[in-house]
C-alpha cells in the first residue's frame, strides 16, 4: 500500500509541475511549429522558383497530393503545356518529313508529342476533346490541286469547313483548342496559293480556337520563297515556333487575338520579363525576316473584331455606323499605300533584282536529282544517260527515233538547259521533283558553259562502260562524239532565255536537236529559230482532259494551247505532234484529236502508251492505266482514218509506239 502511495505523490507531483510550468511548455510548442512552417514555406518557395528556371512544367508532376501525418497537403503546379500534337496532310511526302522533323525538336524540349496524319484522325470525335488537353495543336497541310486539300486531309478539311458553318456547333466549340498554321504551297499557282493553310487557320478561328502564334506560309516556288526554298521556310518558322512554344511552358500568356496584320502581333498584355529578354537576344534582321515570313488571316477577321469582337452581337441600328467605320478604314489604308507606293516600287523593285540572282536548283532538289542519276550543270540545267544508250553500246537495239528517224542511240546526248517546268503532268517520269515556273525568274548561265559541261558529263558517263562486258569497241568510241542531242529530258527547255544560242551552239558542234515543249509558250515558239526538229506535247484534245492531265499552272492554259498550235503550223521546219496515251484518260478523244490536228499541220504524229514509272505520291496511275500495244495501234489506225492527209509510217513495239507521216513526207 506504501508502494503504491508514493508511485500516485510522484505522479501527481509531476502533473502539478507540467500545470504550473504550462506557460513556457506552450511556448515551446507554438515556437516549434512557426519554425516547421517557416521551413515548409521557403522549401515550396524555392522549389517552384528552381522549376520556372528550368522553364519546363510540363515535364513535372501536375498536382501533388500526399498524405503527411494525416493531413492532406495540395501542392498544385500549374501544367502549361502537357504535349504537342502534329496534324499533317500530305501528298508528295513533304508536309510528313516536315512534321517528323519538328517532333523531334519537340522531344528535345522533354515534351510528349505525337505526329498524326489527318486521315487517321477522326475530328467529329477527337478535336472537341483538345480543347481542355492543354496540348499545343500544329497543322501542316499542303495545297493540291486547284486550291484543293490533299487526299489525306480532304475529310478532315470537309468536316471543318461544315463546322465552322453550321449554327448546331456553337461560334465557341473549340475555344480552349489552341494552334499554329504552316502551309505548304507553290505561288505559281497565284489563284490557289497556300488556300487549304489559309482555310483551315480561318475555319479554326472562327469556332474560338486560340492562335499561339500567326500563320506561316511555305513556298516550293525558289524564286519567291522568302528563304530560297520552302524548306528554308519551314526551318525558319520552326526557329520561331519553338521560341513561342517554350515561352508557352514557361507560363508566358501572349494570345494571338486574330488582330495581326503583316506578320505584326497587336494582341493586348504585356509580355513578361523572360520573354522581352529572349526577344532581344534576337538580331534586328532575324525579327524582321520573321515578321515577312509569317501571314496571319484575312482582313476581314480584323475587321470583324475591331467593330465588336468574334462573338459580339451588333445592333441592327447600330450596322451604318458600323460599316462607315469600316469604309474610312479602308479608304485610310488606301492613302497610306498611295503615300508610301514610290517607296513600295523600289522595294519590289529591290526584291524582284535579288529573287533574279537565286539560283534554280536548291540544295535538297540537288540531292534528290543526283539521287536519280542527274549530272547536273551550273544552277538549272542537267544531263542523263538514256538506257537506249546504254542498250546500243552493247551492240542491241536503239530508240524508236532511231527506227524512226535513223538517231544512233550510242550517239545521242539527253539534256535540258532548264529543269523548270510549266506543268505538272500526271504521268511525268521525274514525279515533280524538278521546279516549277510560268516565267523565268532564276539566275541564267551562259549556254557556252552549259553545252561545254554537257557534253564533258556525257562523255565522263560514257568512260564508265569502257572494258564492260558486251560493250563494242568500235560503238564505245563513236559514243564520245555526240552527233545528237534531245533536249527532253526533263522540264521546258524552251523556257531558257538564251535558247536560240543554245541550238545554234549545238549546231555549230554538228550535233542535230530534237527540242520538245509543252505547248504553253506560244510566243517562244514563234521566236525559236529553226532546231532539226521540232515537237509539241498534245496530251489531251479537249480543256477538261488537258487540265486534268497535264495540271498545268497557266490559268489560260487552254488558249496557249491552242495558239502553240497554230505557231507550229507557221514553222517552216520539220515538226512533230507528240501524243501520250493514258488509258481511261485520253484514249477516247479521237475527233478532238483530228481537229488539233488540222490546226498544227504537223510532219509527224507520235502515238505513244504511258510509261508507268513506278508509284508515286504526287500521281495516282498504275499499271492499269498503261495501254498494251495493241490497243495504240487500234487508236492509231482509227486516227488516221480521219486525217486523210497522213497515214502511219513506222512502229515500235518495244517502246510502245507508232508513227504517223503526212503524206508529202516519205520516209
Amino acid at each position: 500500500l506504501d508502494v503504491s502511495m508514493d508511485t500516485w505523490n510522484n505522479f501527481y507531483a509531476c502533473l502539478v509541475s507540467l500545470w504550473l510550468h504550462r506557460f513556457y511548455i506552450y511556448s515551446a510548442v507554438a515556437f516549434g511549429i512557426s519554425i516547421w512552417i517557416v521551413i515548409q514555406f521557403t522549401t515550396t518557395k524555392t522549389k517552384k522558383k528552381g522549376e520556372k528556371s528550368n522553364g519546363n512544367p510540363a515535364s513535372s508532376e501536375g498536382i501533388e497530393d500526399k498524405l503527411v501525418n494525416g493531413y492532406a497537403t495540395l501542392q498544385a503546379k500549374e501544367v502549361y503545356v502537357a504535349g504537342v500534337k502534329i496534324f499533317y496532310g500530305s501528298q508528295t511526302g513533304t508536309a510528313k518529313r516536315f512534321a517528323k522533323g519538328l517532333a523531334e525538336a519537340v522531344i528535345s524540349l522533354n515534351l510528349p508529342v505525337e505526329v498524326i496524319s489527318m486521315g487517321d484522325y477522326d475530328p467529329d470525335d477527337c478535336l472537341s476533346e483538345e480543347t481542355t488537353s492543354r496540348n499545343i495543336c500544329v497543322f501542316l497541310v499542303a495545297t493540291y490541286t486547284d486550291g484543293q486539300p490533299t487526299e489525306s486531309a480532304a475529310w478532315f478539311c470537309k468536316w471543318l469547313e461544315e463546322a465552322a458553318n453550321d449554327f448546331r456547333f456553337g461560334k465557341t466549340y473549340l475555344n480552349g483548342l489552341r494552334y499554329a498554321v504552316f502551309g505548304l504551297g507553290n505561288s505559281v499557282y497565284v489563284d490557289h496559293y497556300n488556300t487549304v493553310g489559309r482555310n483551315i487557320d480561318r475555319w479554326l478561328w472562327m469556332l474560338s480556337a486560340s492562335r499561339i502564334m500567326t500563320r506561316a506560309e511555305g513556298d516550293c516556288n525558289v524564286a519567291q520563297s522568302k528563304h530560297g526554298s520552302i524548306e528554308a521556310d519551314f526551318e525558319a518558322w520552326r526557329a520561331k515556333f519553338l521560341s513561342r512554344l517554350q515561352a508557352l511552358c514557361r507560363g508566358e500568356k501572349k494570345p494571338c487575338s486574330g488582330k495581326c496584320k503583316k506578320g505584326k502581333c497587336k494582341s493586348p498584355g504585356k509580355q513578361s520579363k523572360e520573354s522581352s529578354d529572349h526577344e532581344h537576344g534576337a538580331s534586328e534582321y532575324e525579327n524582321t525576316e520573321a515578321e515577312e515570313l509569317f501571314e496571319t488571316s484575312s482582313e476581314e477577321e480584323a475587321d470583324a473584331e475591331e467593330a465588336g469582337g468574334t462573338n459580339s452581337v451588333i445592333d441592327v441600328e447600330d450596322l451604318g455606323d458600323i460599316m462607315s467605320h469600316m469604309k474610312k478604314a479602308k479608304r485610310e489604308r488606301e492613302l497610306e499605300e498611295g503615300d508610301v507606293g514610290t517607296s513600295l516600287t523600289r522595294e519590289n523593285a529591290g526584291r524582284k533584282e535579288e529573287d533574279e540572282k537565286r539560283e534554280m536548283i536548291t540544295p535538297a532538289l540537288r540531292e534528290a536529282l543526283t539521287k536519280q542519276g542527274y549530272k547536273l550543270i551550273g544552277s538549272h540545267s542537267g544531263v542523263k544517260l538514256c538506257r537506249w544508250t546504254k542498250s546500243m553500246l552493247r551492240g542491241r537495239g536503239g530508240c524508236y527515233k532511231h527506227t524512226f528517224y535513223g538517231i544512233e542511240s550510242h550517239r545521242c546526248m539527253e539534256a535540258t538547259p532548264s529543269l523548270a517546268c510549266a506543268n505538272k503532268c500526271v504521268f511525268c517520269w521525274r514525279h515533280h521533283t524538278n521546279p516549277v515556273g510560268t516565267e523565268w525568274r532564276w539566275k541564267m548561265d551562259q549556254p557556252e558553259m552549259i553545252l561545254q559541261e554537257a557534253i564533258e558529263n556525257h562523255q565522263n558517263m560514257i568512260k564508265q562502260f569502257k572494258g564492260v562486258s558486251g560493250v563494242k569497241a568500235d560503238r564505245f568510241e563513236e559514243a564520245m562524239t555526240a552527233k545528237h542531242c534531245a533536249l527532253s529530258l526533263v522540264g521546258e527547255p524552251i523556257m531558257y532565255p538564251e535558247i536560240n544560242r543554245f541550238v545554234k551552239l549545238l549546231h555549230q558542234h554538228s550535233i542535230s536537236s530534237f527540242l520538245v515543249t509543252n505547248a504553253q509558250f506560244p510566243d517562244e515558239i514563234r521566236n525559236l529559230e529553226p532546231v532539226t526538229q521540232l515537237y509539241v506535247s498534245v496530251d489531251a484534245s479537249t480543256k477538261e482532259s488537258l487540265k486534268r492531265i497535264d495540271r498545268p499552272l497557266f490559268k489560260d492554259f487552254w488558249q496557249r494551247f491552242l495558239d502553240s498550235l497554230k505557231a507550229l503550223s507557221e514553222k517552216q521546219q520539220r515538226t512533230v505532234y507528240r501524243l501520250t496515251l493514258v488509258k481511261a484518260w485520253n484514249v477516247d478523244e479521237l475527233k478532238a484529236y483530228a481537229d488539233l490536228i488540222s490546226l498544227g499541220k504537223p510532219d509527224f504524229i507520235e502515238v505513244k502508251g504511258v510509261t508507268y514509272c513506278g508509284e508515286s505520291s504526287a500521281s495516282n496511275l498504275t499499271m492499269a492505266n498503261v495501254p498494251w500495244h495493241e490497243e495504240v495501234v487500234r487508236f492509231v489506225q482509227e486516227l488516221a482514218d480521219l486525217i486523210p492527209d497522213y497515214e502511219i509510217a513506222c512502229e515500235h513495239e518495244h517502246s510502245n509506239c507508232l508513227l504517223i507521216a503526212h503524206k508529202k513526207v516519205r520516209l
